[in-house]
């Protein structure tokens, strides 16, 4: 059976669950819609310095005051997959159902990337990990190998050492992360730094990682590094999968907004990492879900 609402907001990250939290004060009929936990990766992430007001604290407590907040005015909130979002504004779930809205926010944020080598999908959940809140206890007393050299990287490699020796590896022979975090990273010594390197394989035995070979940049000669487990910090790609029939993308798979979050088709909108932009942090994603939950409010209120 088809129902209806005002907004449906696809993601309960920043931007889907301060969306939410507009628009249900708003008196907008609100369903908020996630295949995961609530949070989007703020559960992922082992805390947050830089969120204003906060002071330092964990991601899943920020995720969980977020969450709170977002249906504490009415909006319900419903686990489902979305497998496609068309013109007239249907959500179409992955098991039949089918929701009318006045409006759609997608807010759905971004996956990691693989590395796209040799042993990596056959590890994954075998040693290969993208998150290390989740796994890095897994590997207490071991060494494992974070890939990447962004502030993501080495923020996880930090929370890594809390049980393991970690070795990072960048391409380059800079850090792309903040200077802080470098400073930080490189006064460790439970972390050892290998640059000018790629990963070309990841190399298992009985069924779990074993090792990773490098390949040095200059020299293009290889080493194999032994190690129980490799964490990829090597980009995202947004999840825009339902979106593919609509031409609200750019060439990256990015959602083109206005000023108002809203695409090219009117009463669609994005909000979040999901959308083109420069800056992808927690702070940028609440407002893009504020801006666009005002707009989407005044419209309907003209309607």
């Amino acid at each position: 059976m088809e129902r209806y609402y005002d907004l449906v907001i696809v993601g309960a990250g920043p931007a889907g669950c301060t969306a939410s939290l507009y628009a249900s004060r708003a008196g907008l009929s609100t369903l908020l819609l996630d295949n995961g936990a609530p949070g989007g990766k703020l559960i992922k992430t082992f805390e947050i310095a830089n969120y204003p007001g906060t002071g330092v604290l964990s991601g899943v407590d920020l995720a969980m005051k977020m969450f709170e907040q977002a249906t504490a005015f009415g909006a319900t909130y419903e686990y489902g997959d979305v497998a496609e979002i068309t013109k007239d504004k249907v959500v179409k779930l992955s098991d039949g159902q089918e929701i009318q809205a006045k409006a759609v926010l997608i807010a759905t944020g971004t996956k990691e990337r693989l590395l796209n080598i040799p042993g990596e999908k056959e590890n994954i959940g075998r040693g290969v990990s993208f998150c290390a809140v989740c796994d890095g206890a897994f590997f207490k007393d071991k060494d494992v190998v974070v890939i990447g050299g962004g502030n993501s990287a080495l923020e996880e490699s930090m929370y890594l050492t809390k049980f393991a020796n970690v070795t990072i590896v960048i391409r380059r022979d800079v850090f792309r992360a903040e200077k802080q975090i470098q400073e930080q990273v490189e006064a460790n010594d439970k972390i050892k730094i290998i640059t000018k390197h790629i990963p070309k394989e990841i190399v298992s035995e009985n069924g779990k990682v074993s090792g990773i070979v490098l390949e040095n940049v200059d020299t293009h000669e290889t080493q194999t590094i032994p190690c129980s487990g490799i964490f990829p910090y090597v980009g995202q790609d947004p999840m825009t999968q339902s979106l593919k029939d609509l031409g609200v993308c750019d060439e990256r798979g990015y959602v083109i907004v206005d000023k108002n979050m809203e695409t090219c088709i009117p009463g669609i909108y994005a909000a979040g990492d999901v959308i083109q932009k420069d800056l992808r942090q927690v702070v940028t994603a609440t407002n893009d879900g504020a801006i666009a939950a005002q707009h989407i409010f005044h419209s309907i209120s003209n309607l």
